[in-house]
């Protein structure tokens, strides 16, 4: 089987989607996508807690048992580690791996760049095995740019596997981290920046989707309710009752789409 770190050395970049649930994994493994990462801000949402404020360690942990056995390579969205202790947030990694994670994402928003080192090297030396991609804000929060350089090297020193710099778009500045960089490069998509294969064309290793496919679902949700309020049949696709009934189930347990009724 092909390893969560060998899918950033393919001939393309890895497309990563990222889930919120355990049907919304299954569905994107069924459309053949072979690793699946998961968005804090959809399971926050979701739960009714606050995005990137270390309020959904446990909530985290709990999906990530739901879906780390599943039939994809799994990396993990957990902010900051949910700790500014080392240790704790290695411990946190080695959770992970219990449950059968494969990779885990974390942000240093904006934070001491010495102390996110110190987690990634903390989580490096507790769980060797897994992919640590190690997120810079400098471009998603802004006003730290220049900075930007400095801290991956940092982080790359400590042992991650791969750094993400969500926010830039600019084709000439990606080109030119991928020059300085010794590690794969992962970037955000943006339906206004470059196109998955203009990425690829700059060099960059790993391409993820955040929050998008959770966002996209709640506007799609709310578009439909707008076409039936104002009298017309709404498009687009629609799984059927069934179809989800199955991805919900952690098992190939049996049933029928004639069985059940999606009525409340």
């Amino acid at each position: 089987m092909t390893t969560f770190a060998e899918l950033h050395h393919g001939p393309a970049p890895l497309l990563l989607p990222n889930a919120w649930d355990h049907a919304s994994a299954r569905a994107l493994a069924a459309d053949g996508f072979p690793a699946i990462g998961t968005t804090s801000l959809g399971l926050a949402a979701a739960v009714g807690l606050p995005d990137g404020a270390s309020a959904t360690r446990d909530e985290t942990l709990r999906l990530a048992l739901a879906l780390g056995s599943g039939p994809y390579l799994l990396s993990v969205d957990a902010e900051g580690g949910y700790s500014d202790d080392p240790d704790e947030v290695a411990e946190f990694a080695r959770e992970l791996v219990a449950v059968g994670a494969a990779g885990i994402n974390l942000e240093d928003g904006l934070g001491s760049p010495a102390l996110h080192a110190e987690k990634i090297a903390a989580v490096k030396a507790a769980a060797p095995g897994l992919f640590v991609n190690a997120r810079t804000d400098t471009y998603w929060l802004g006003g730290a740019e220049l900075d930007t350089r400095d801290r991956l090297d940092a982080y790359q020193r400590a042992g991650a596997d791969a750094v993400f710099v969500p926010g830039l778009t600019e084709p000439r500045a990606i080109a030119d981290l991928v020059k300085h960089l010794d590690l794969p490069l992962n970037i955000l998509y943006s339906p206004a920046g470059p196109t998955v294969p203009r990425l690829a064309d700059l060099g960059v290793r790993r391409v993820s989707l955040g929050s998008l496919l959770y966002r996209r679902a709640l506007g799609a949700a709310l578009e439909t309710m707008t076409e039936i309020r104002q009298g017309r049949t709404p498009g687009g696709a629609v799984p059927s009752y069934g179809e989800v009934d199955a991805l919900s189930r952690r098992g190939d347990a049996a049933h029928s789409d004639v069985t059940h009724s999606d009525t409340p």
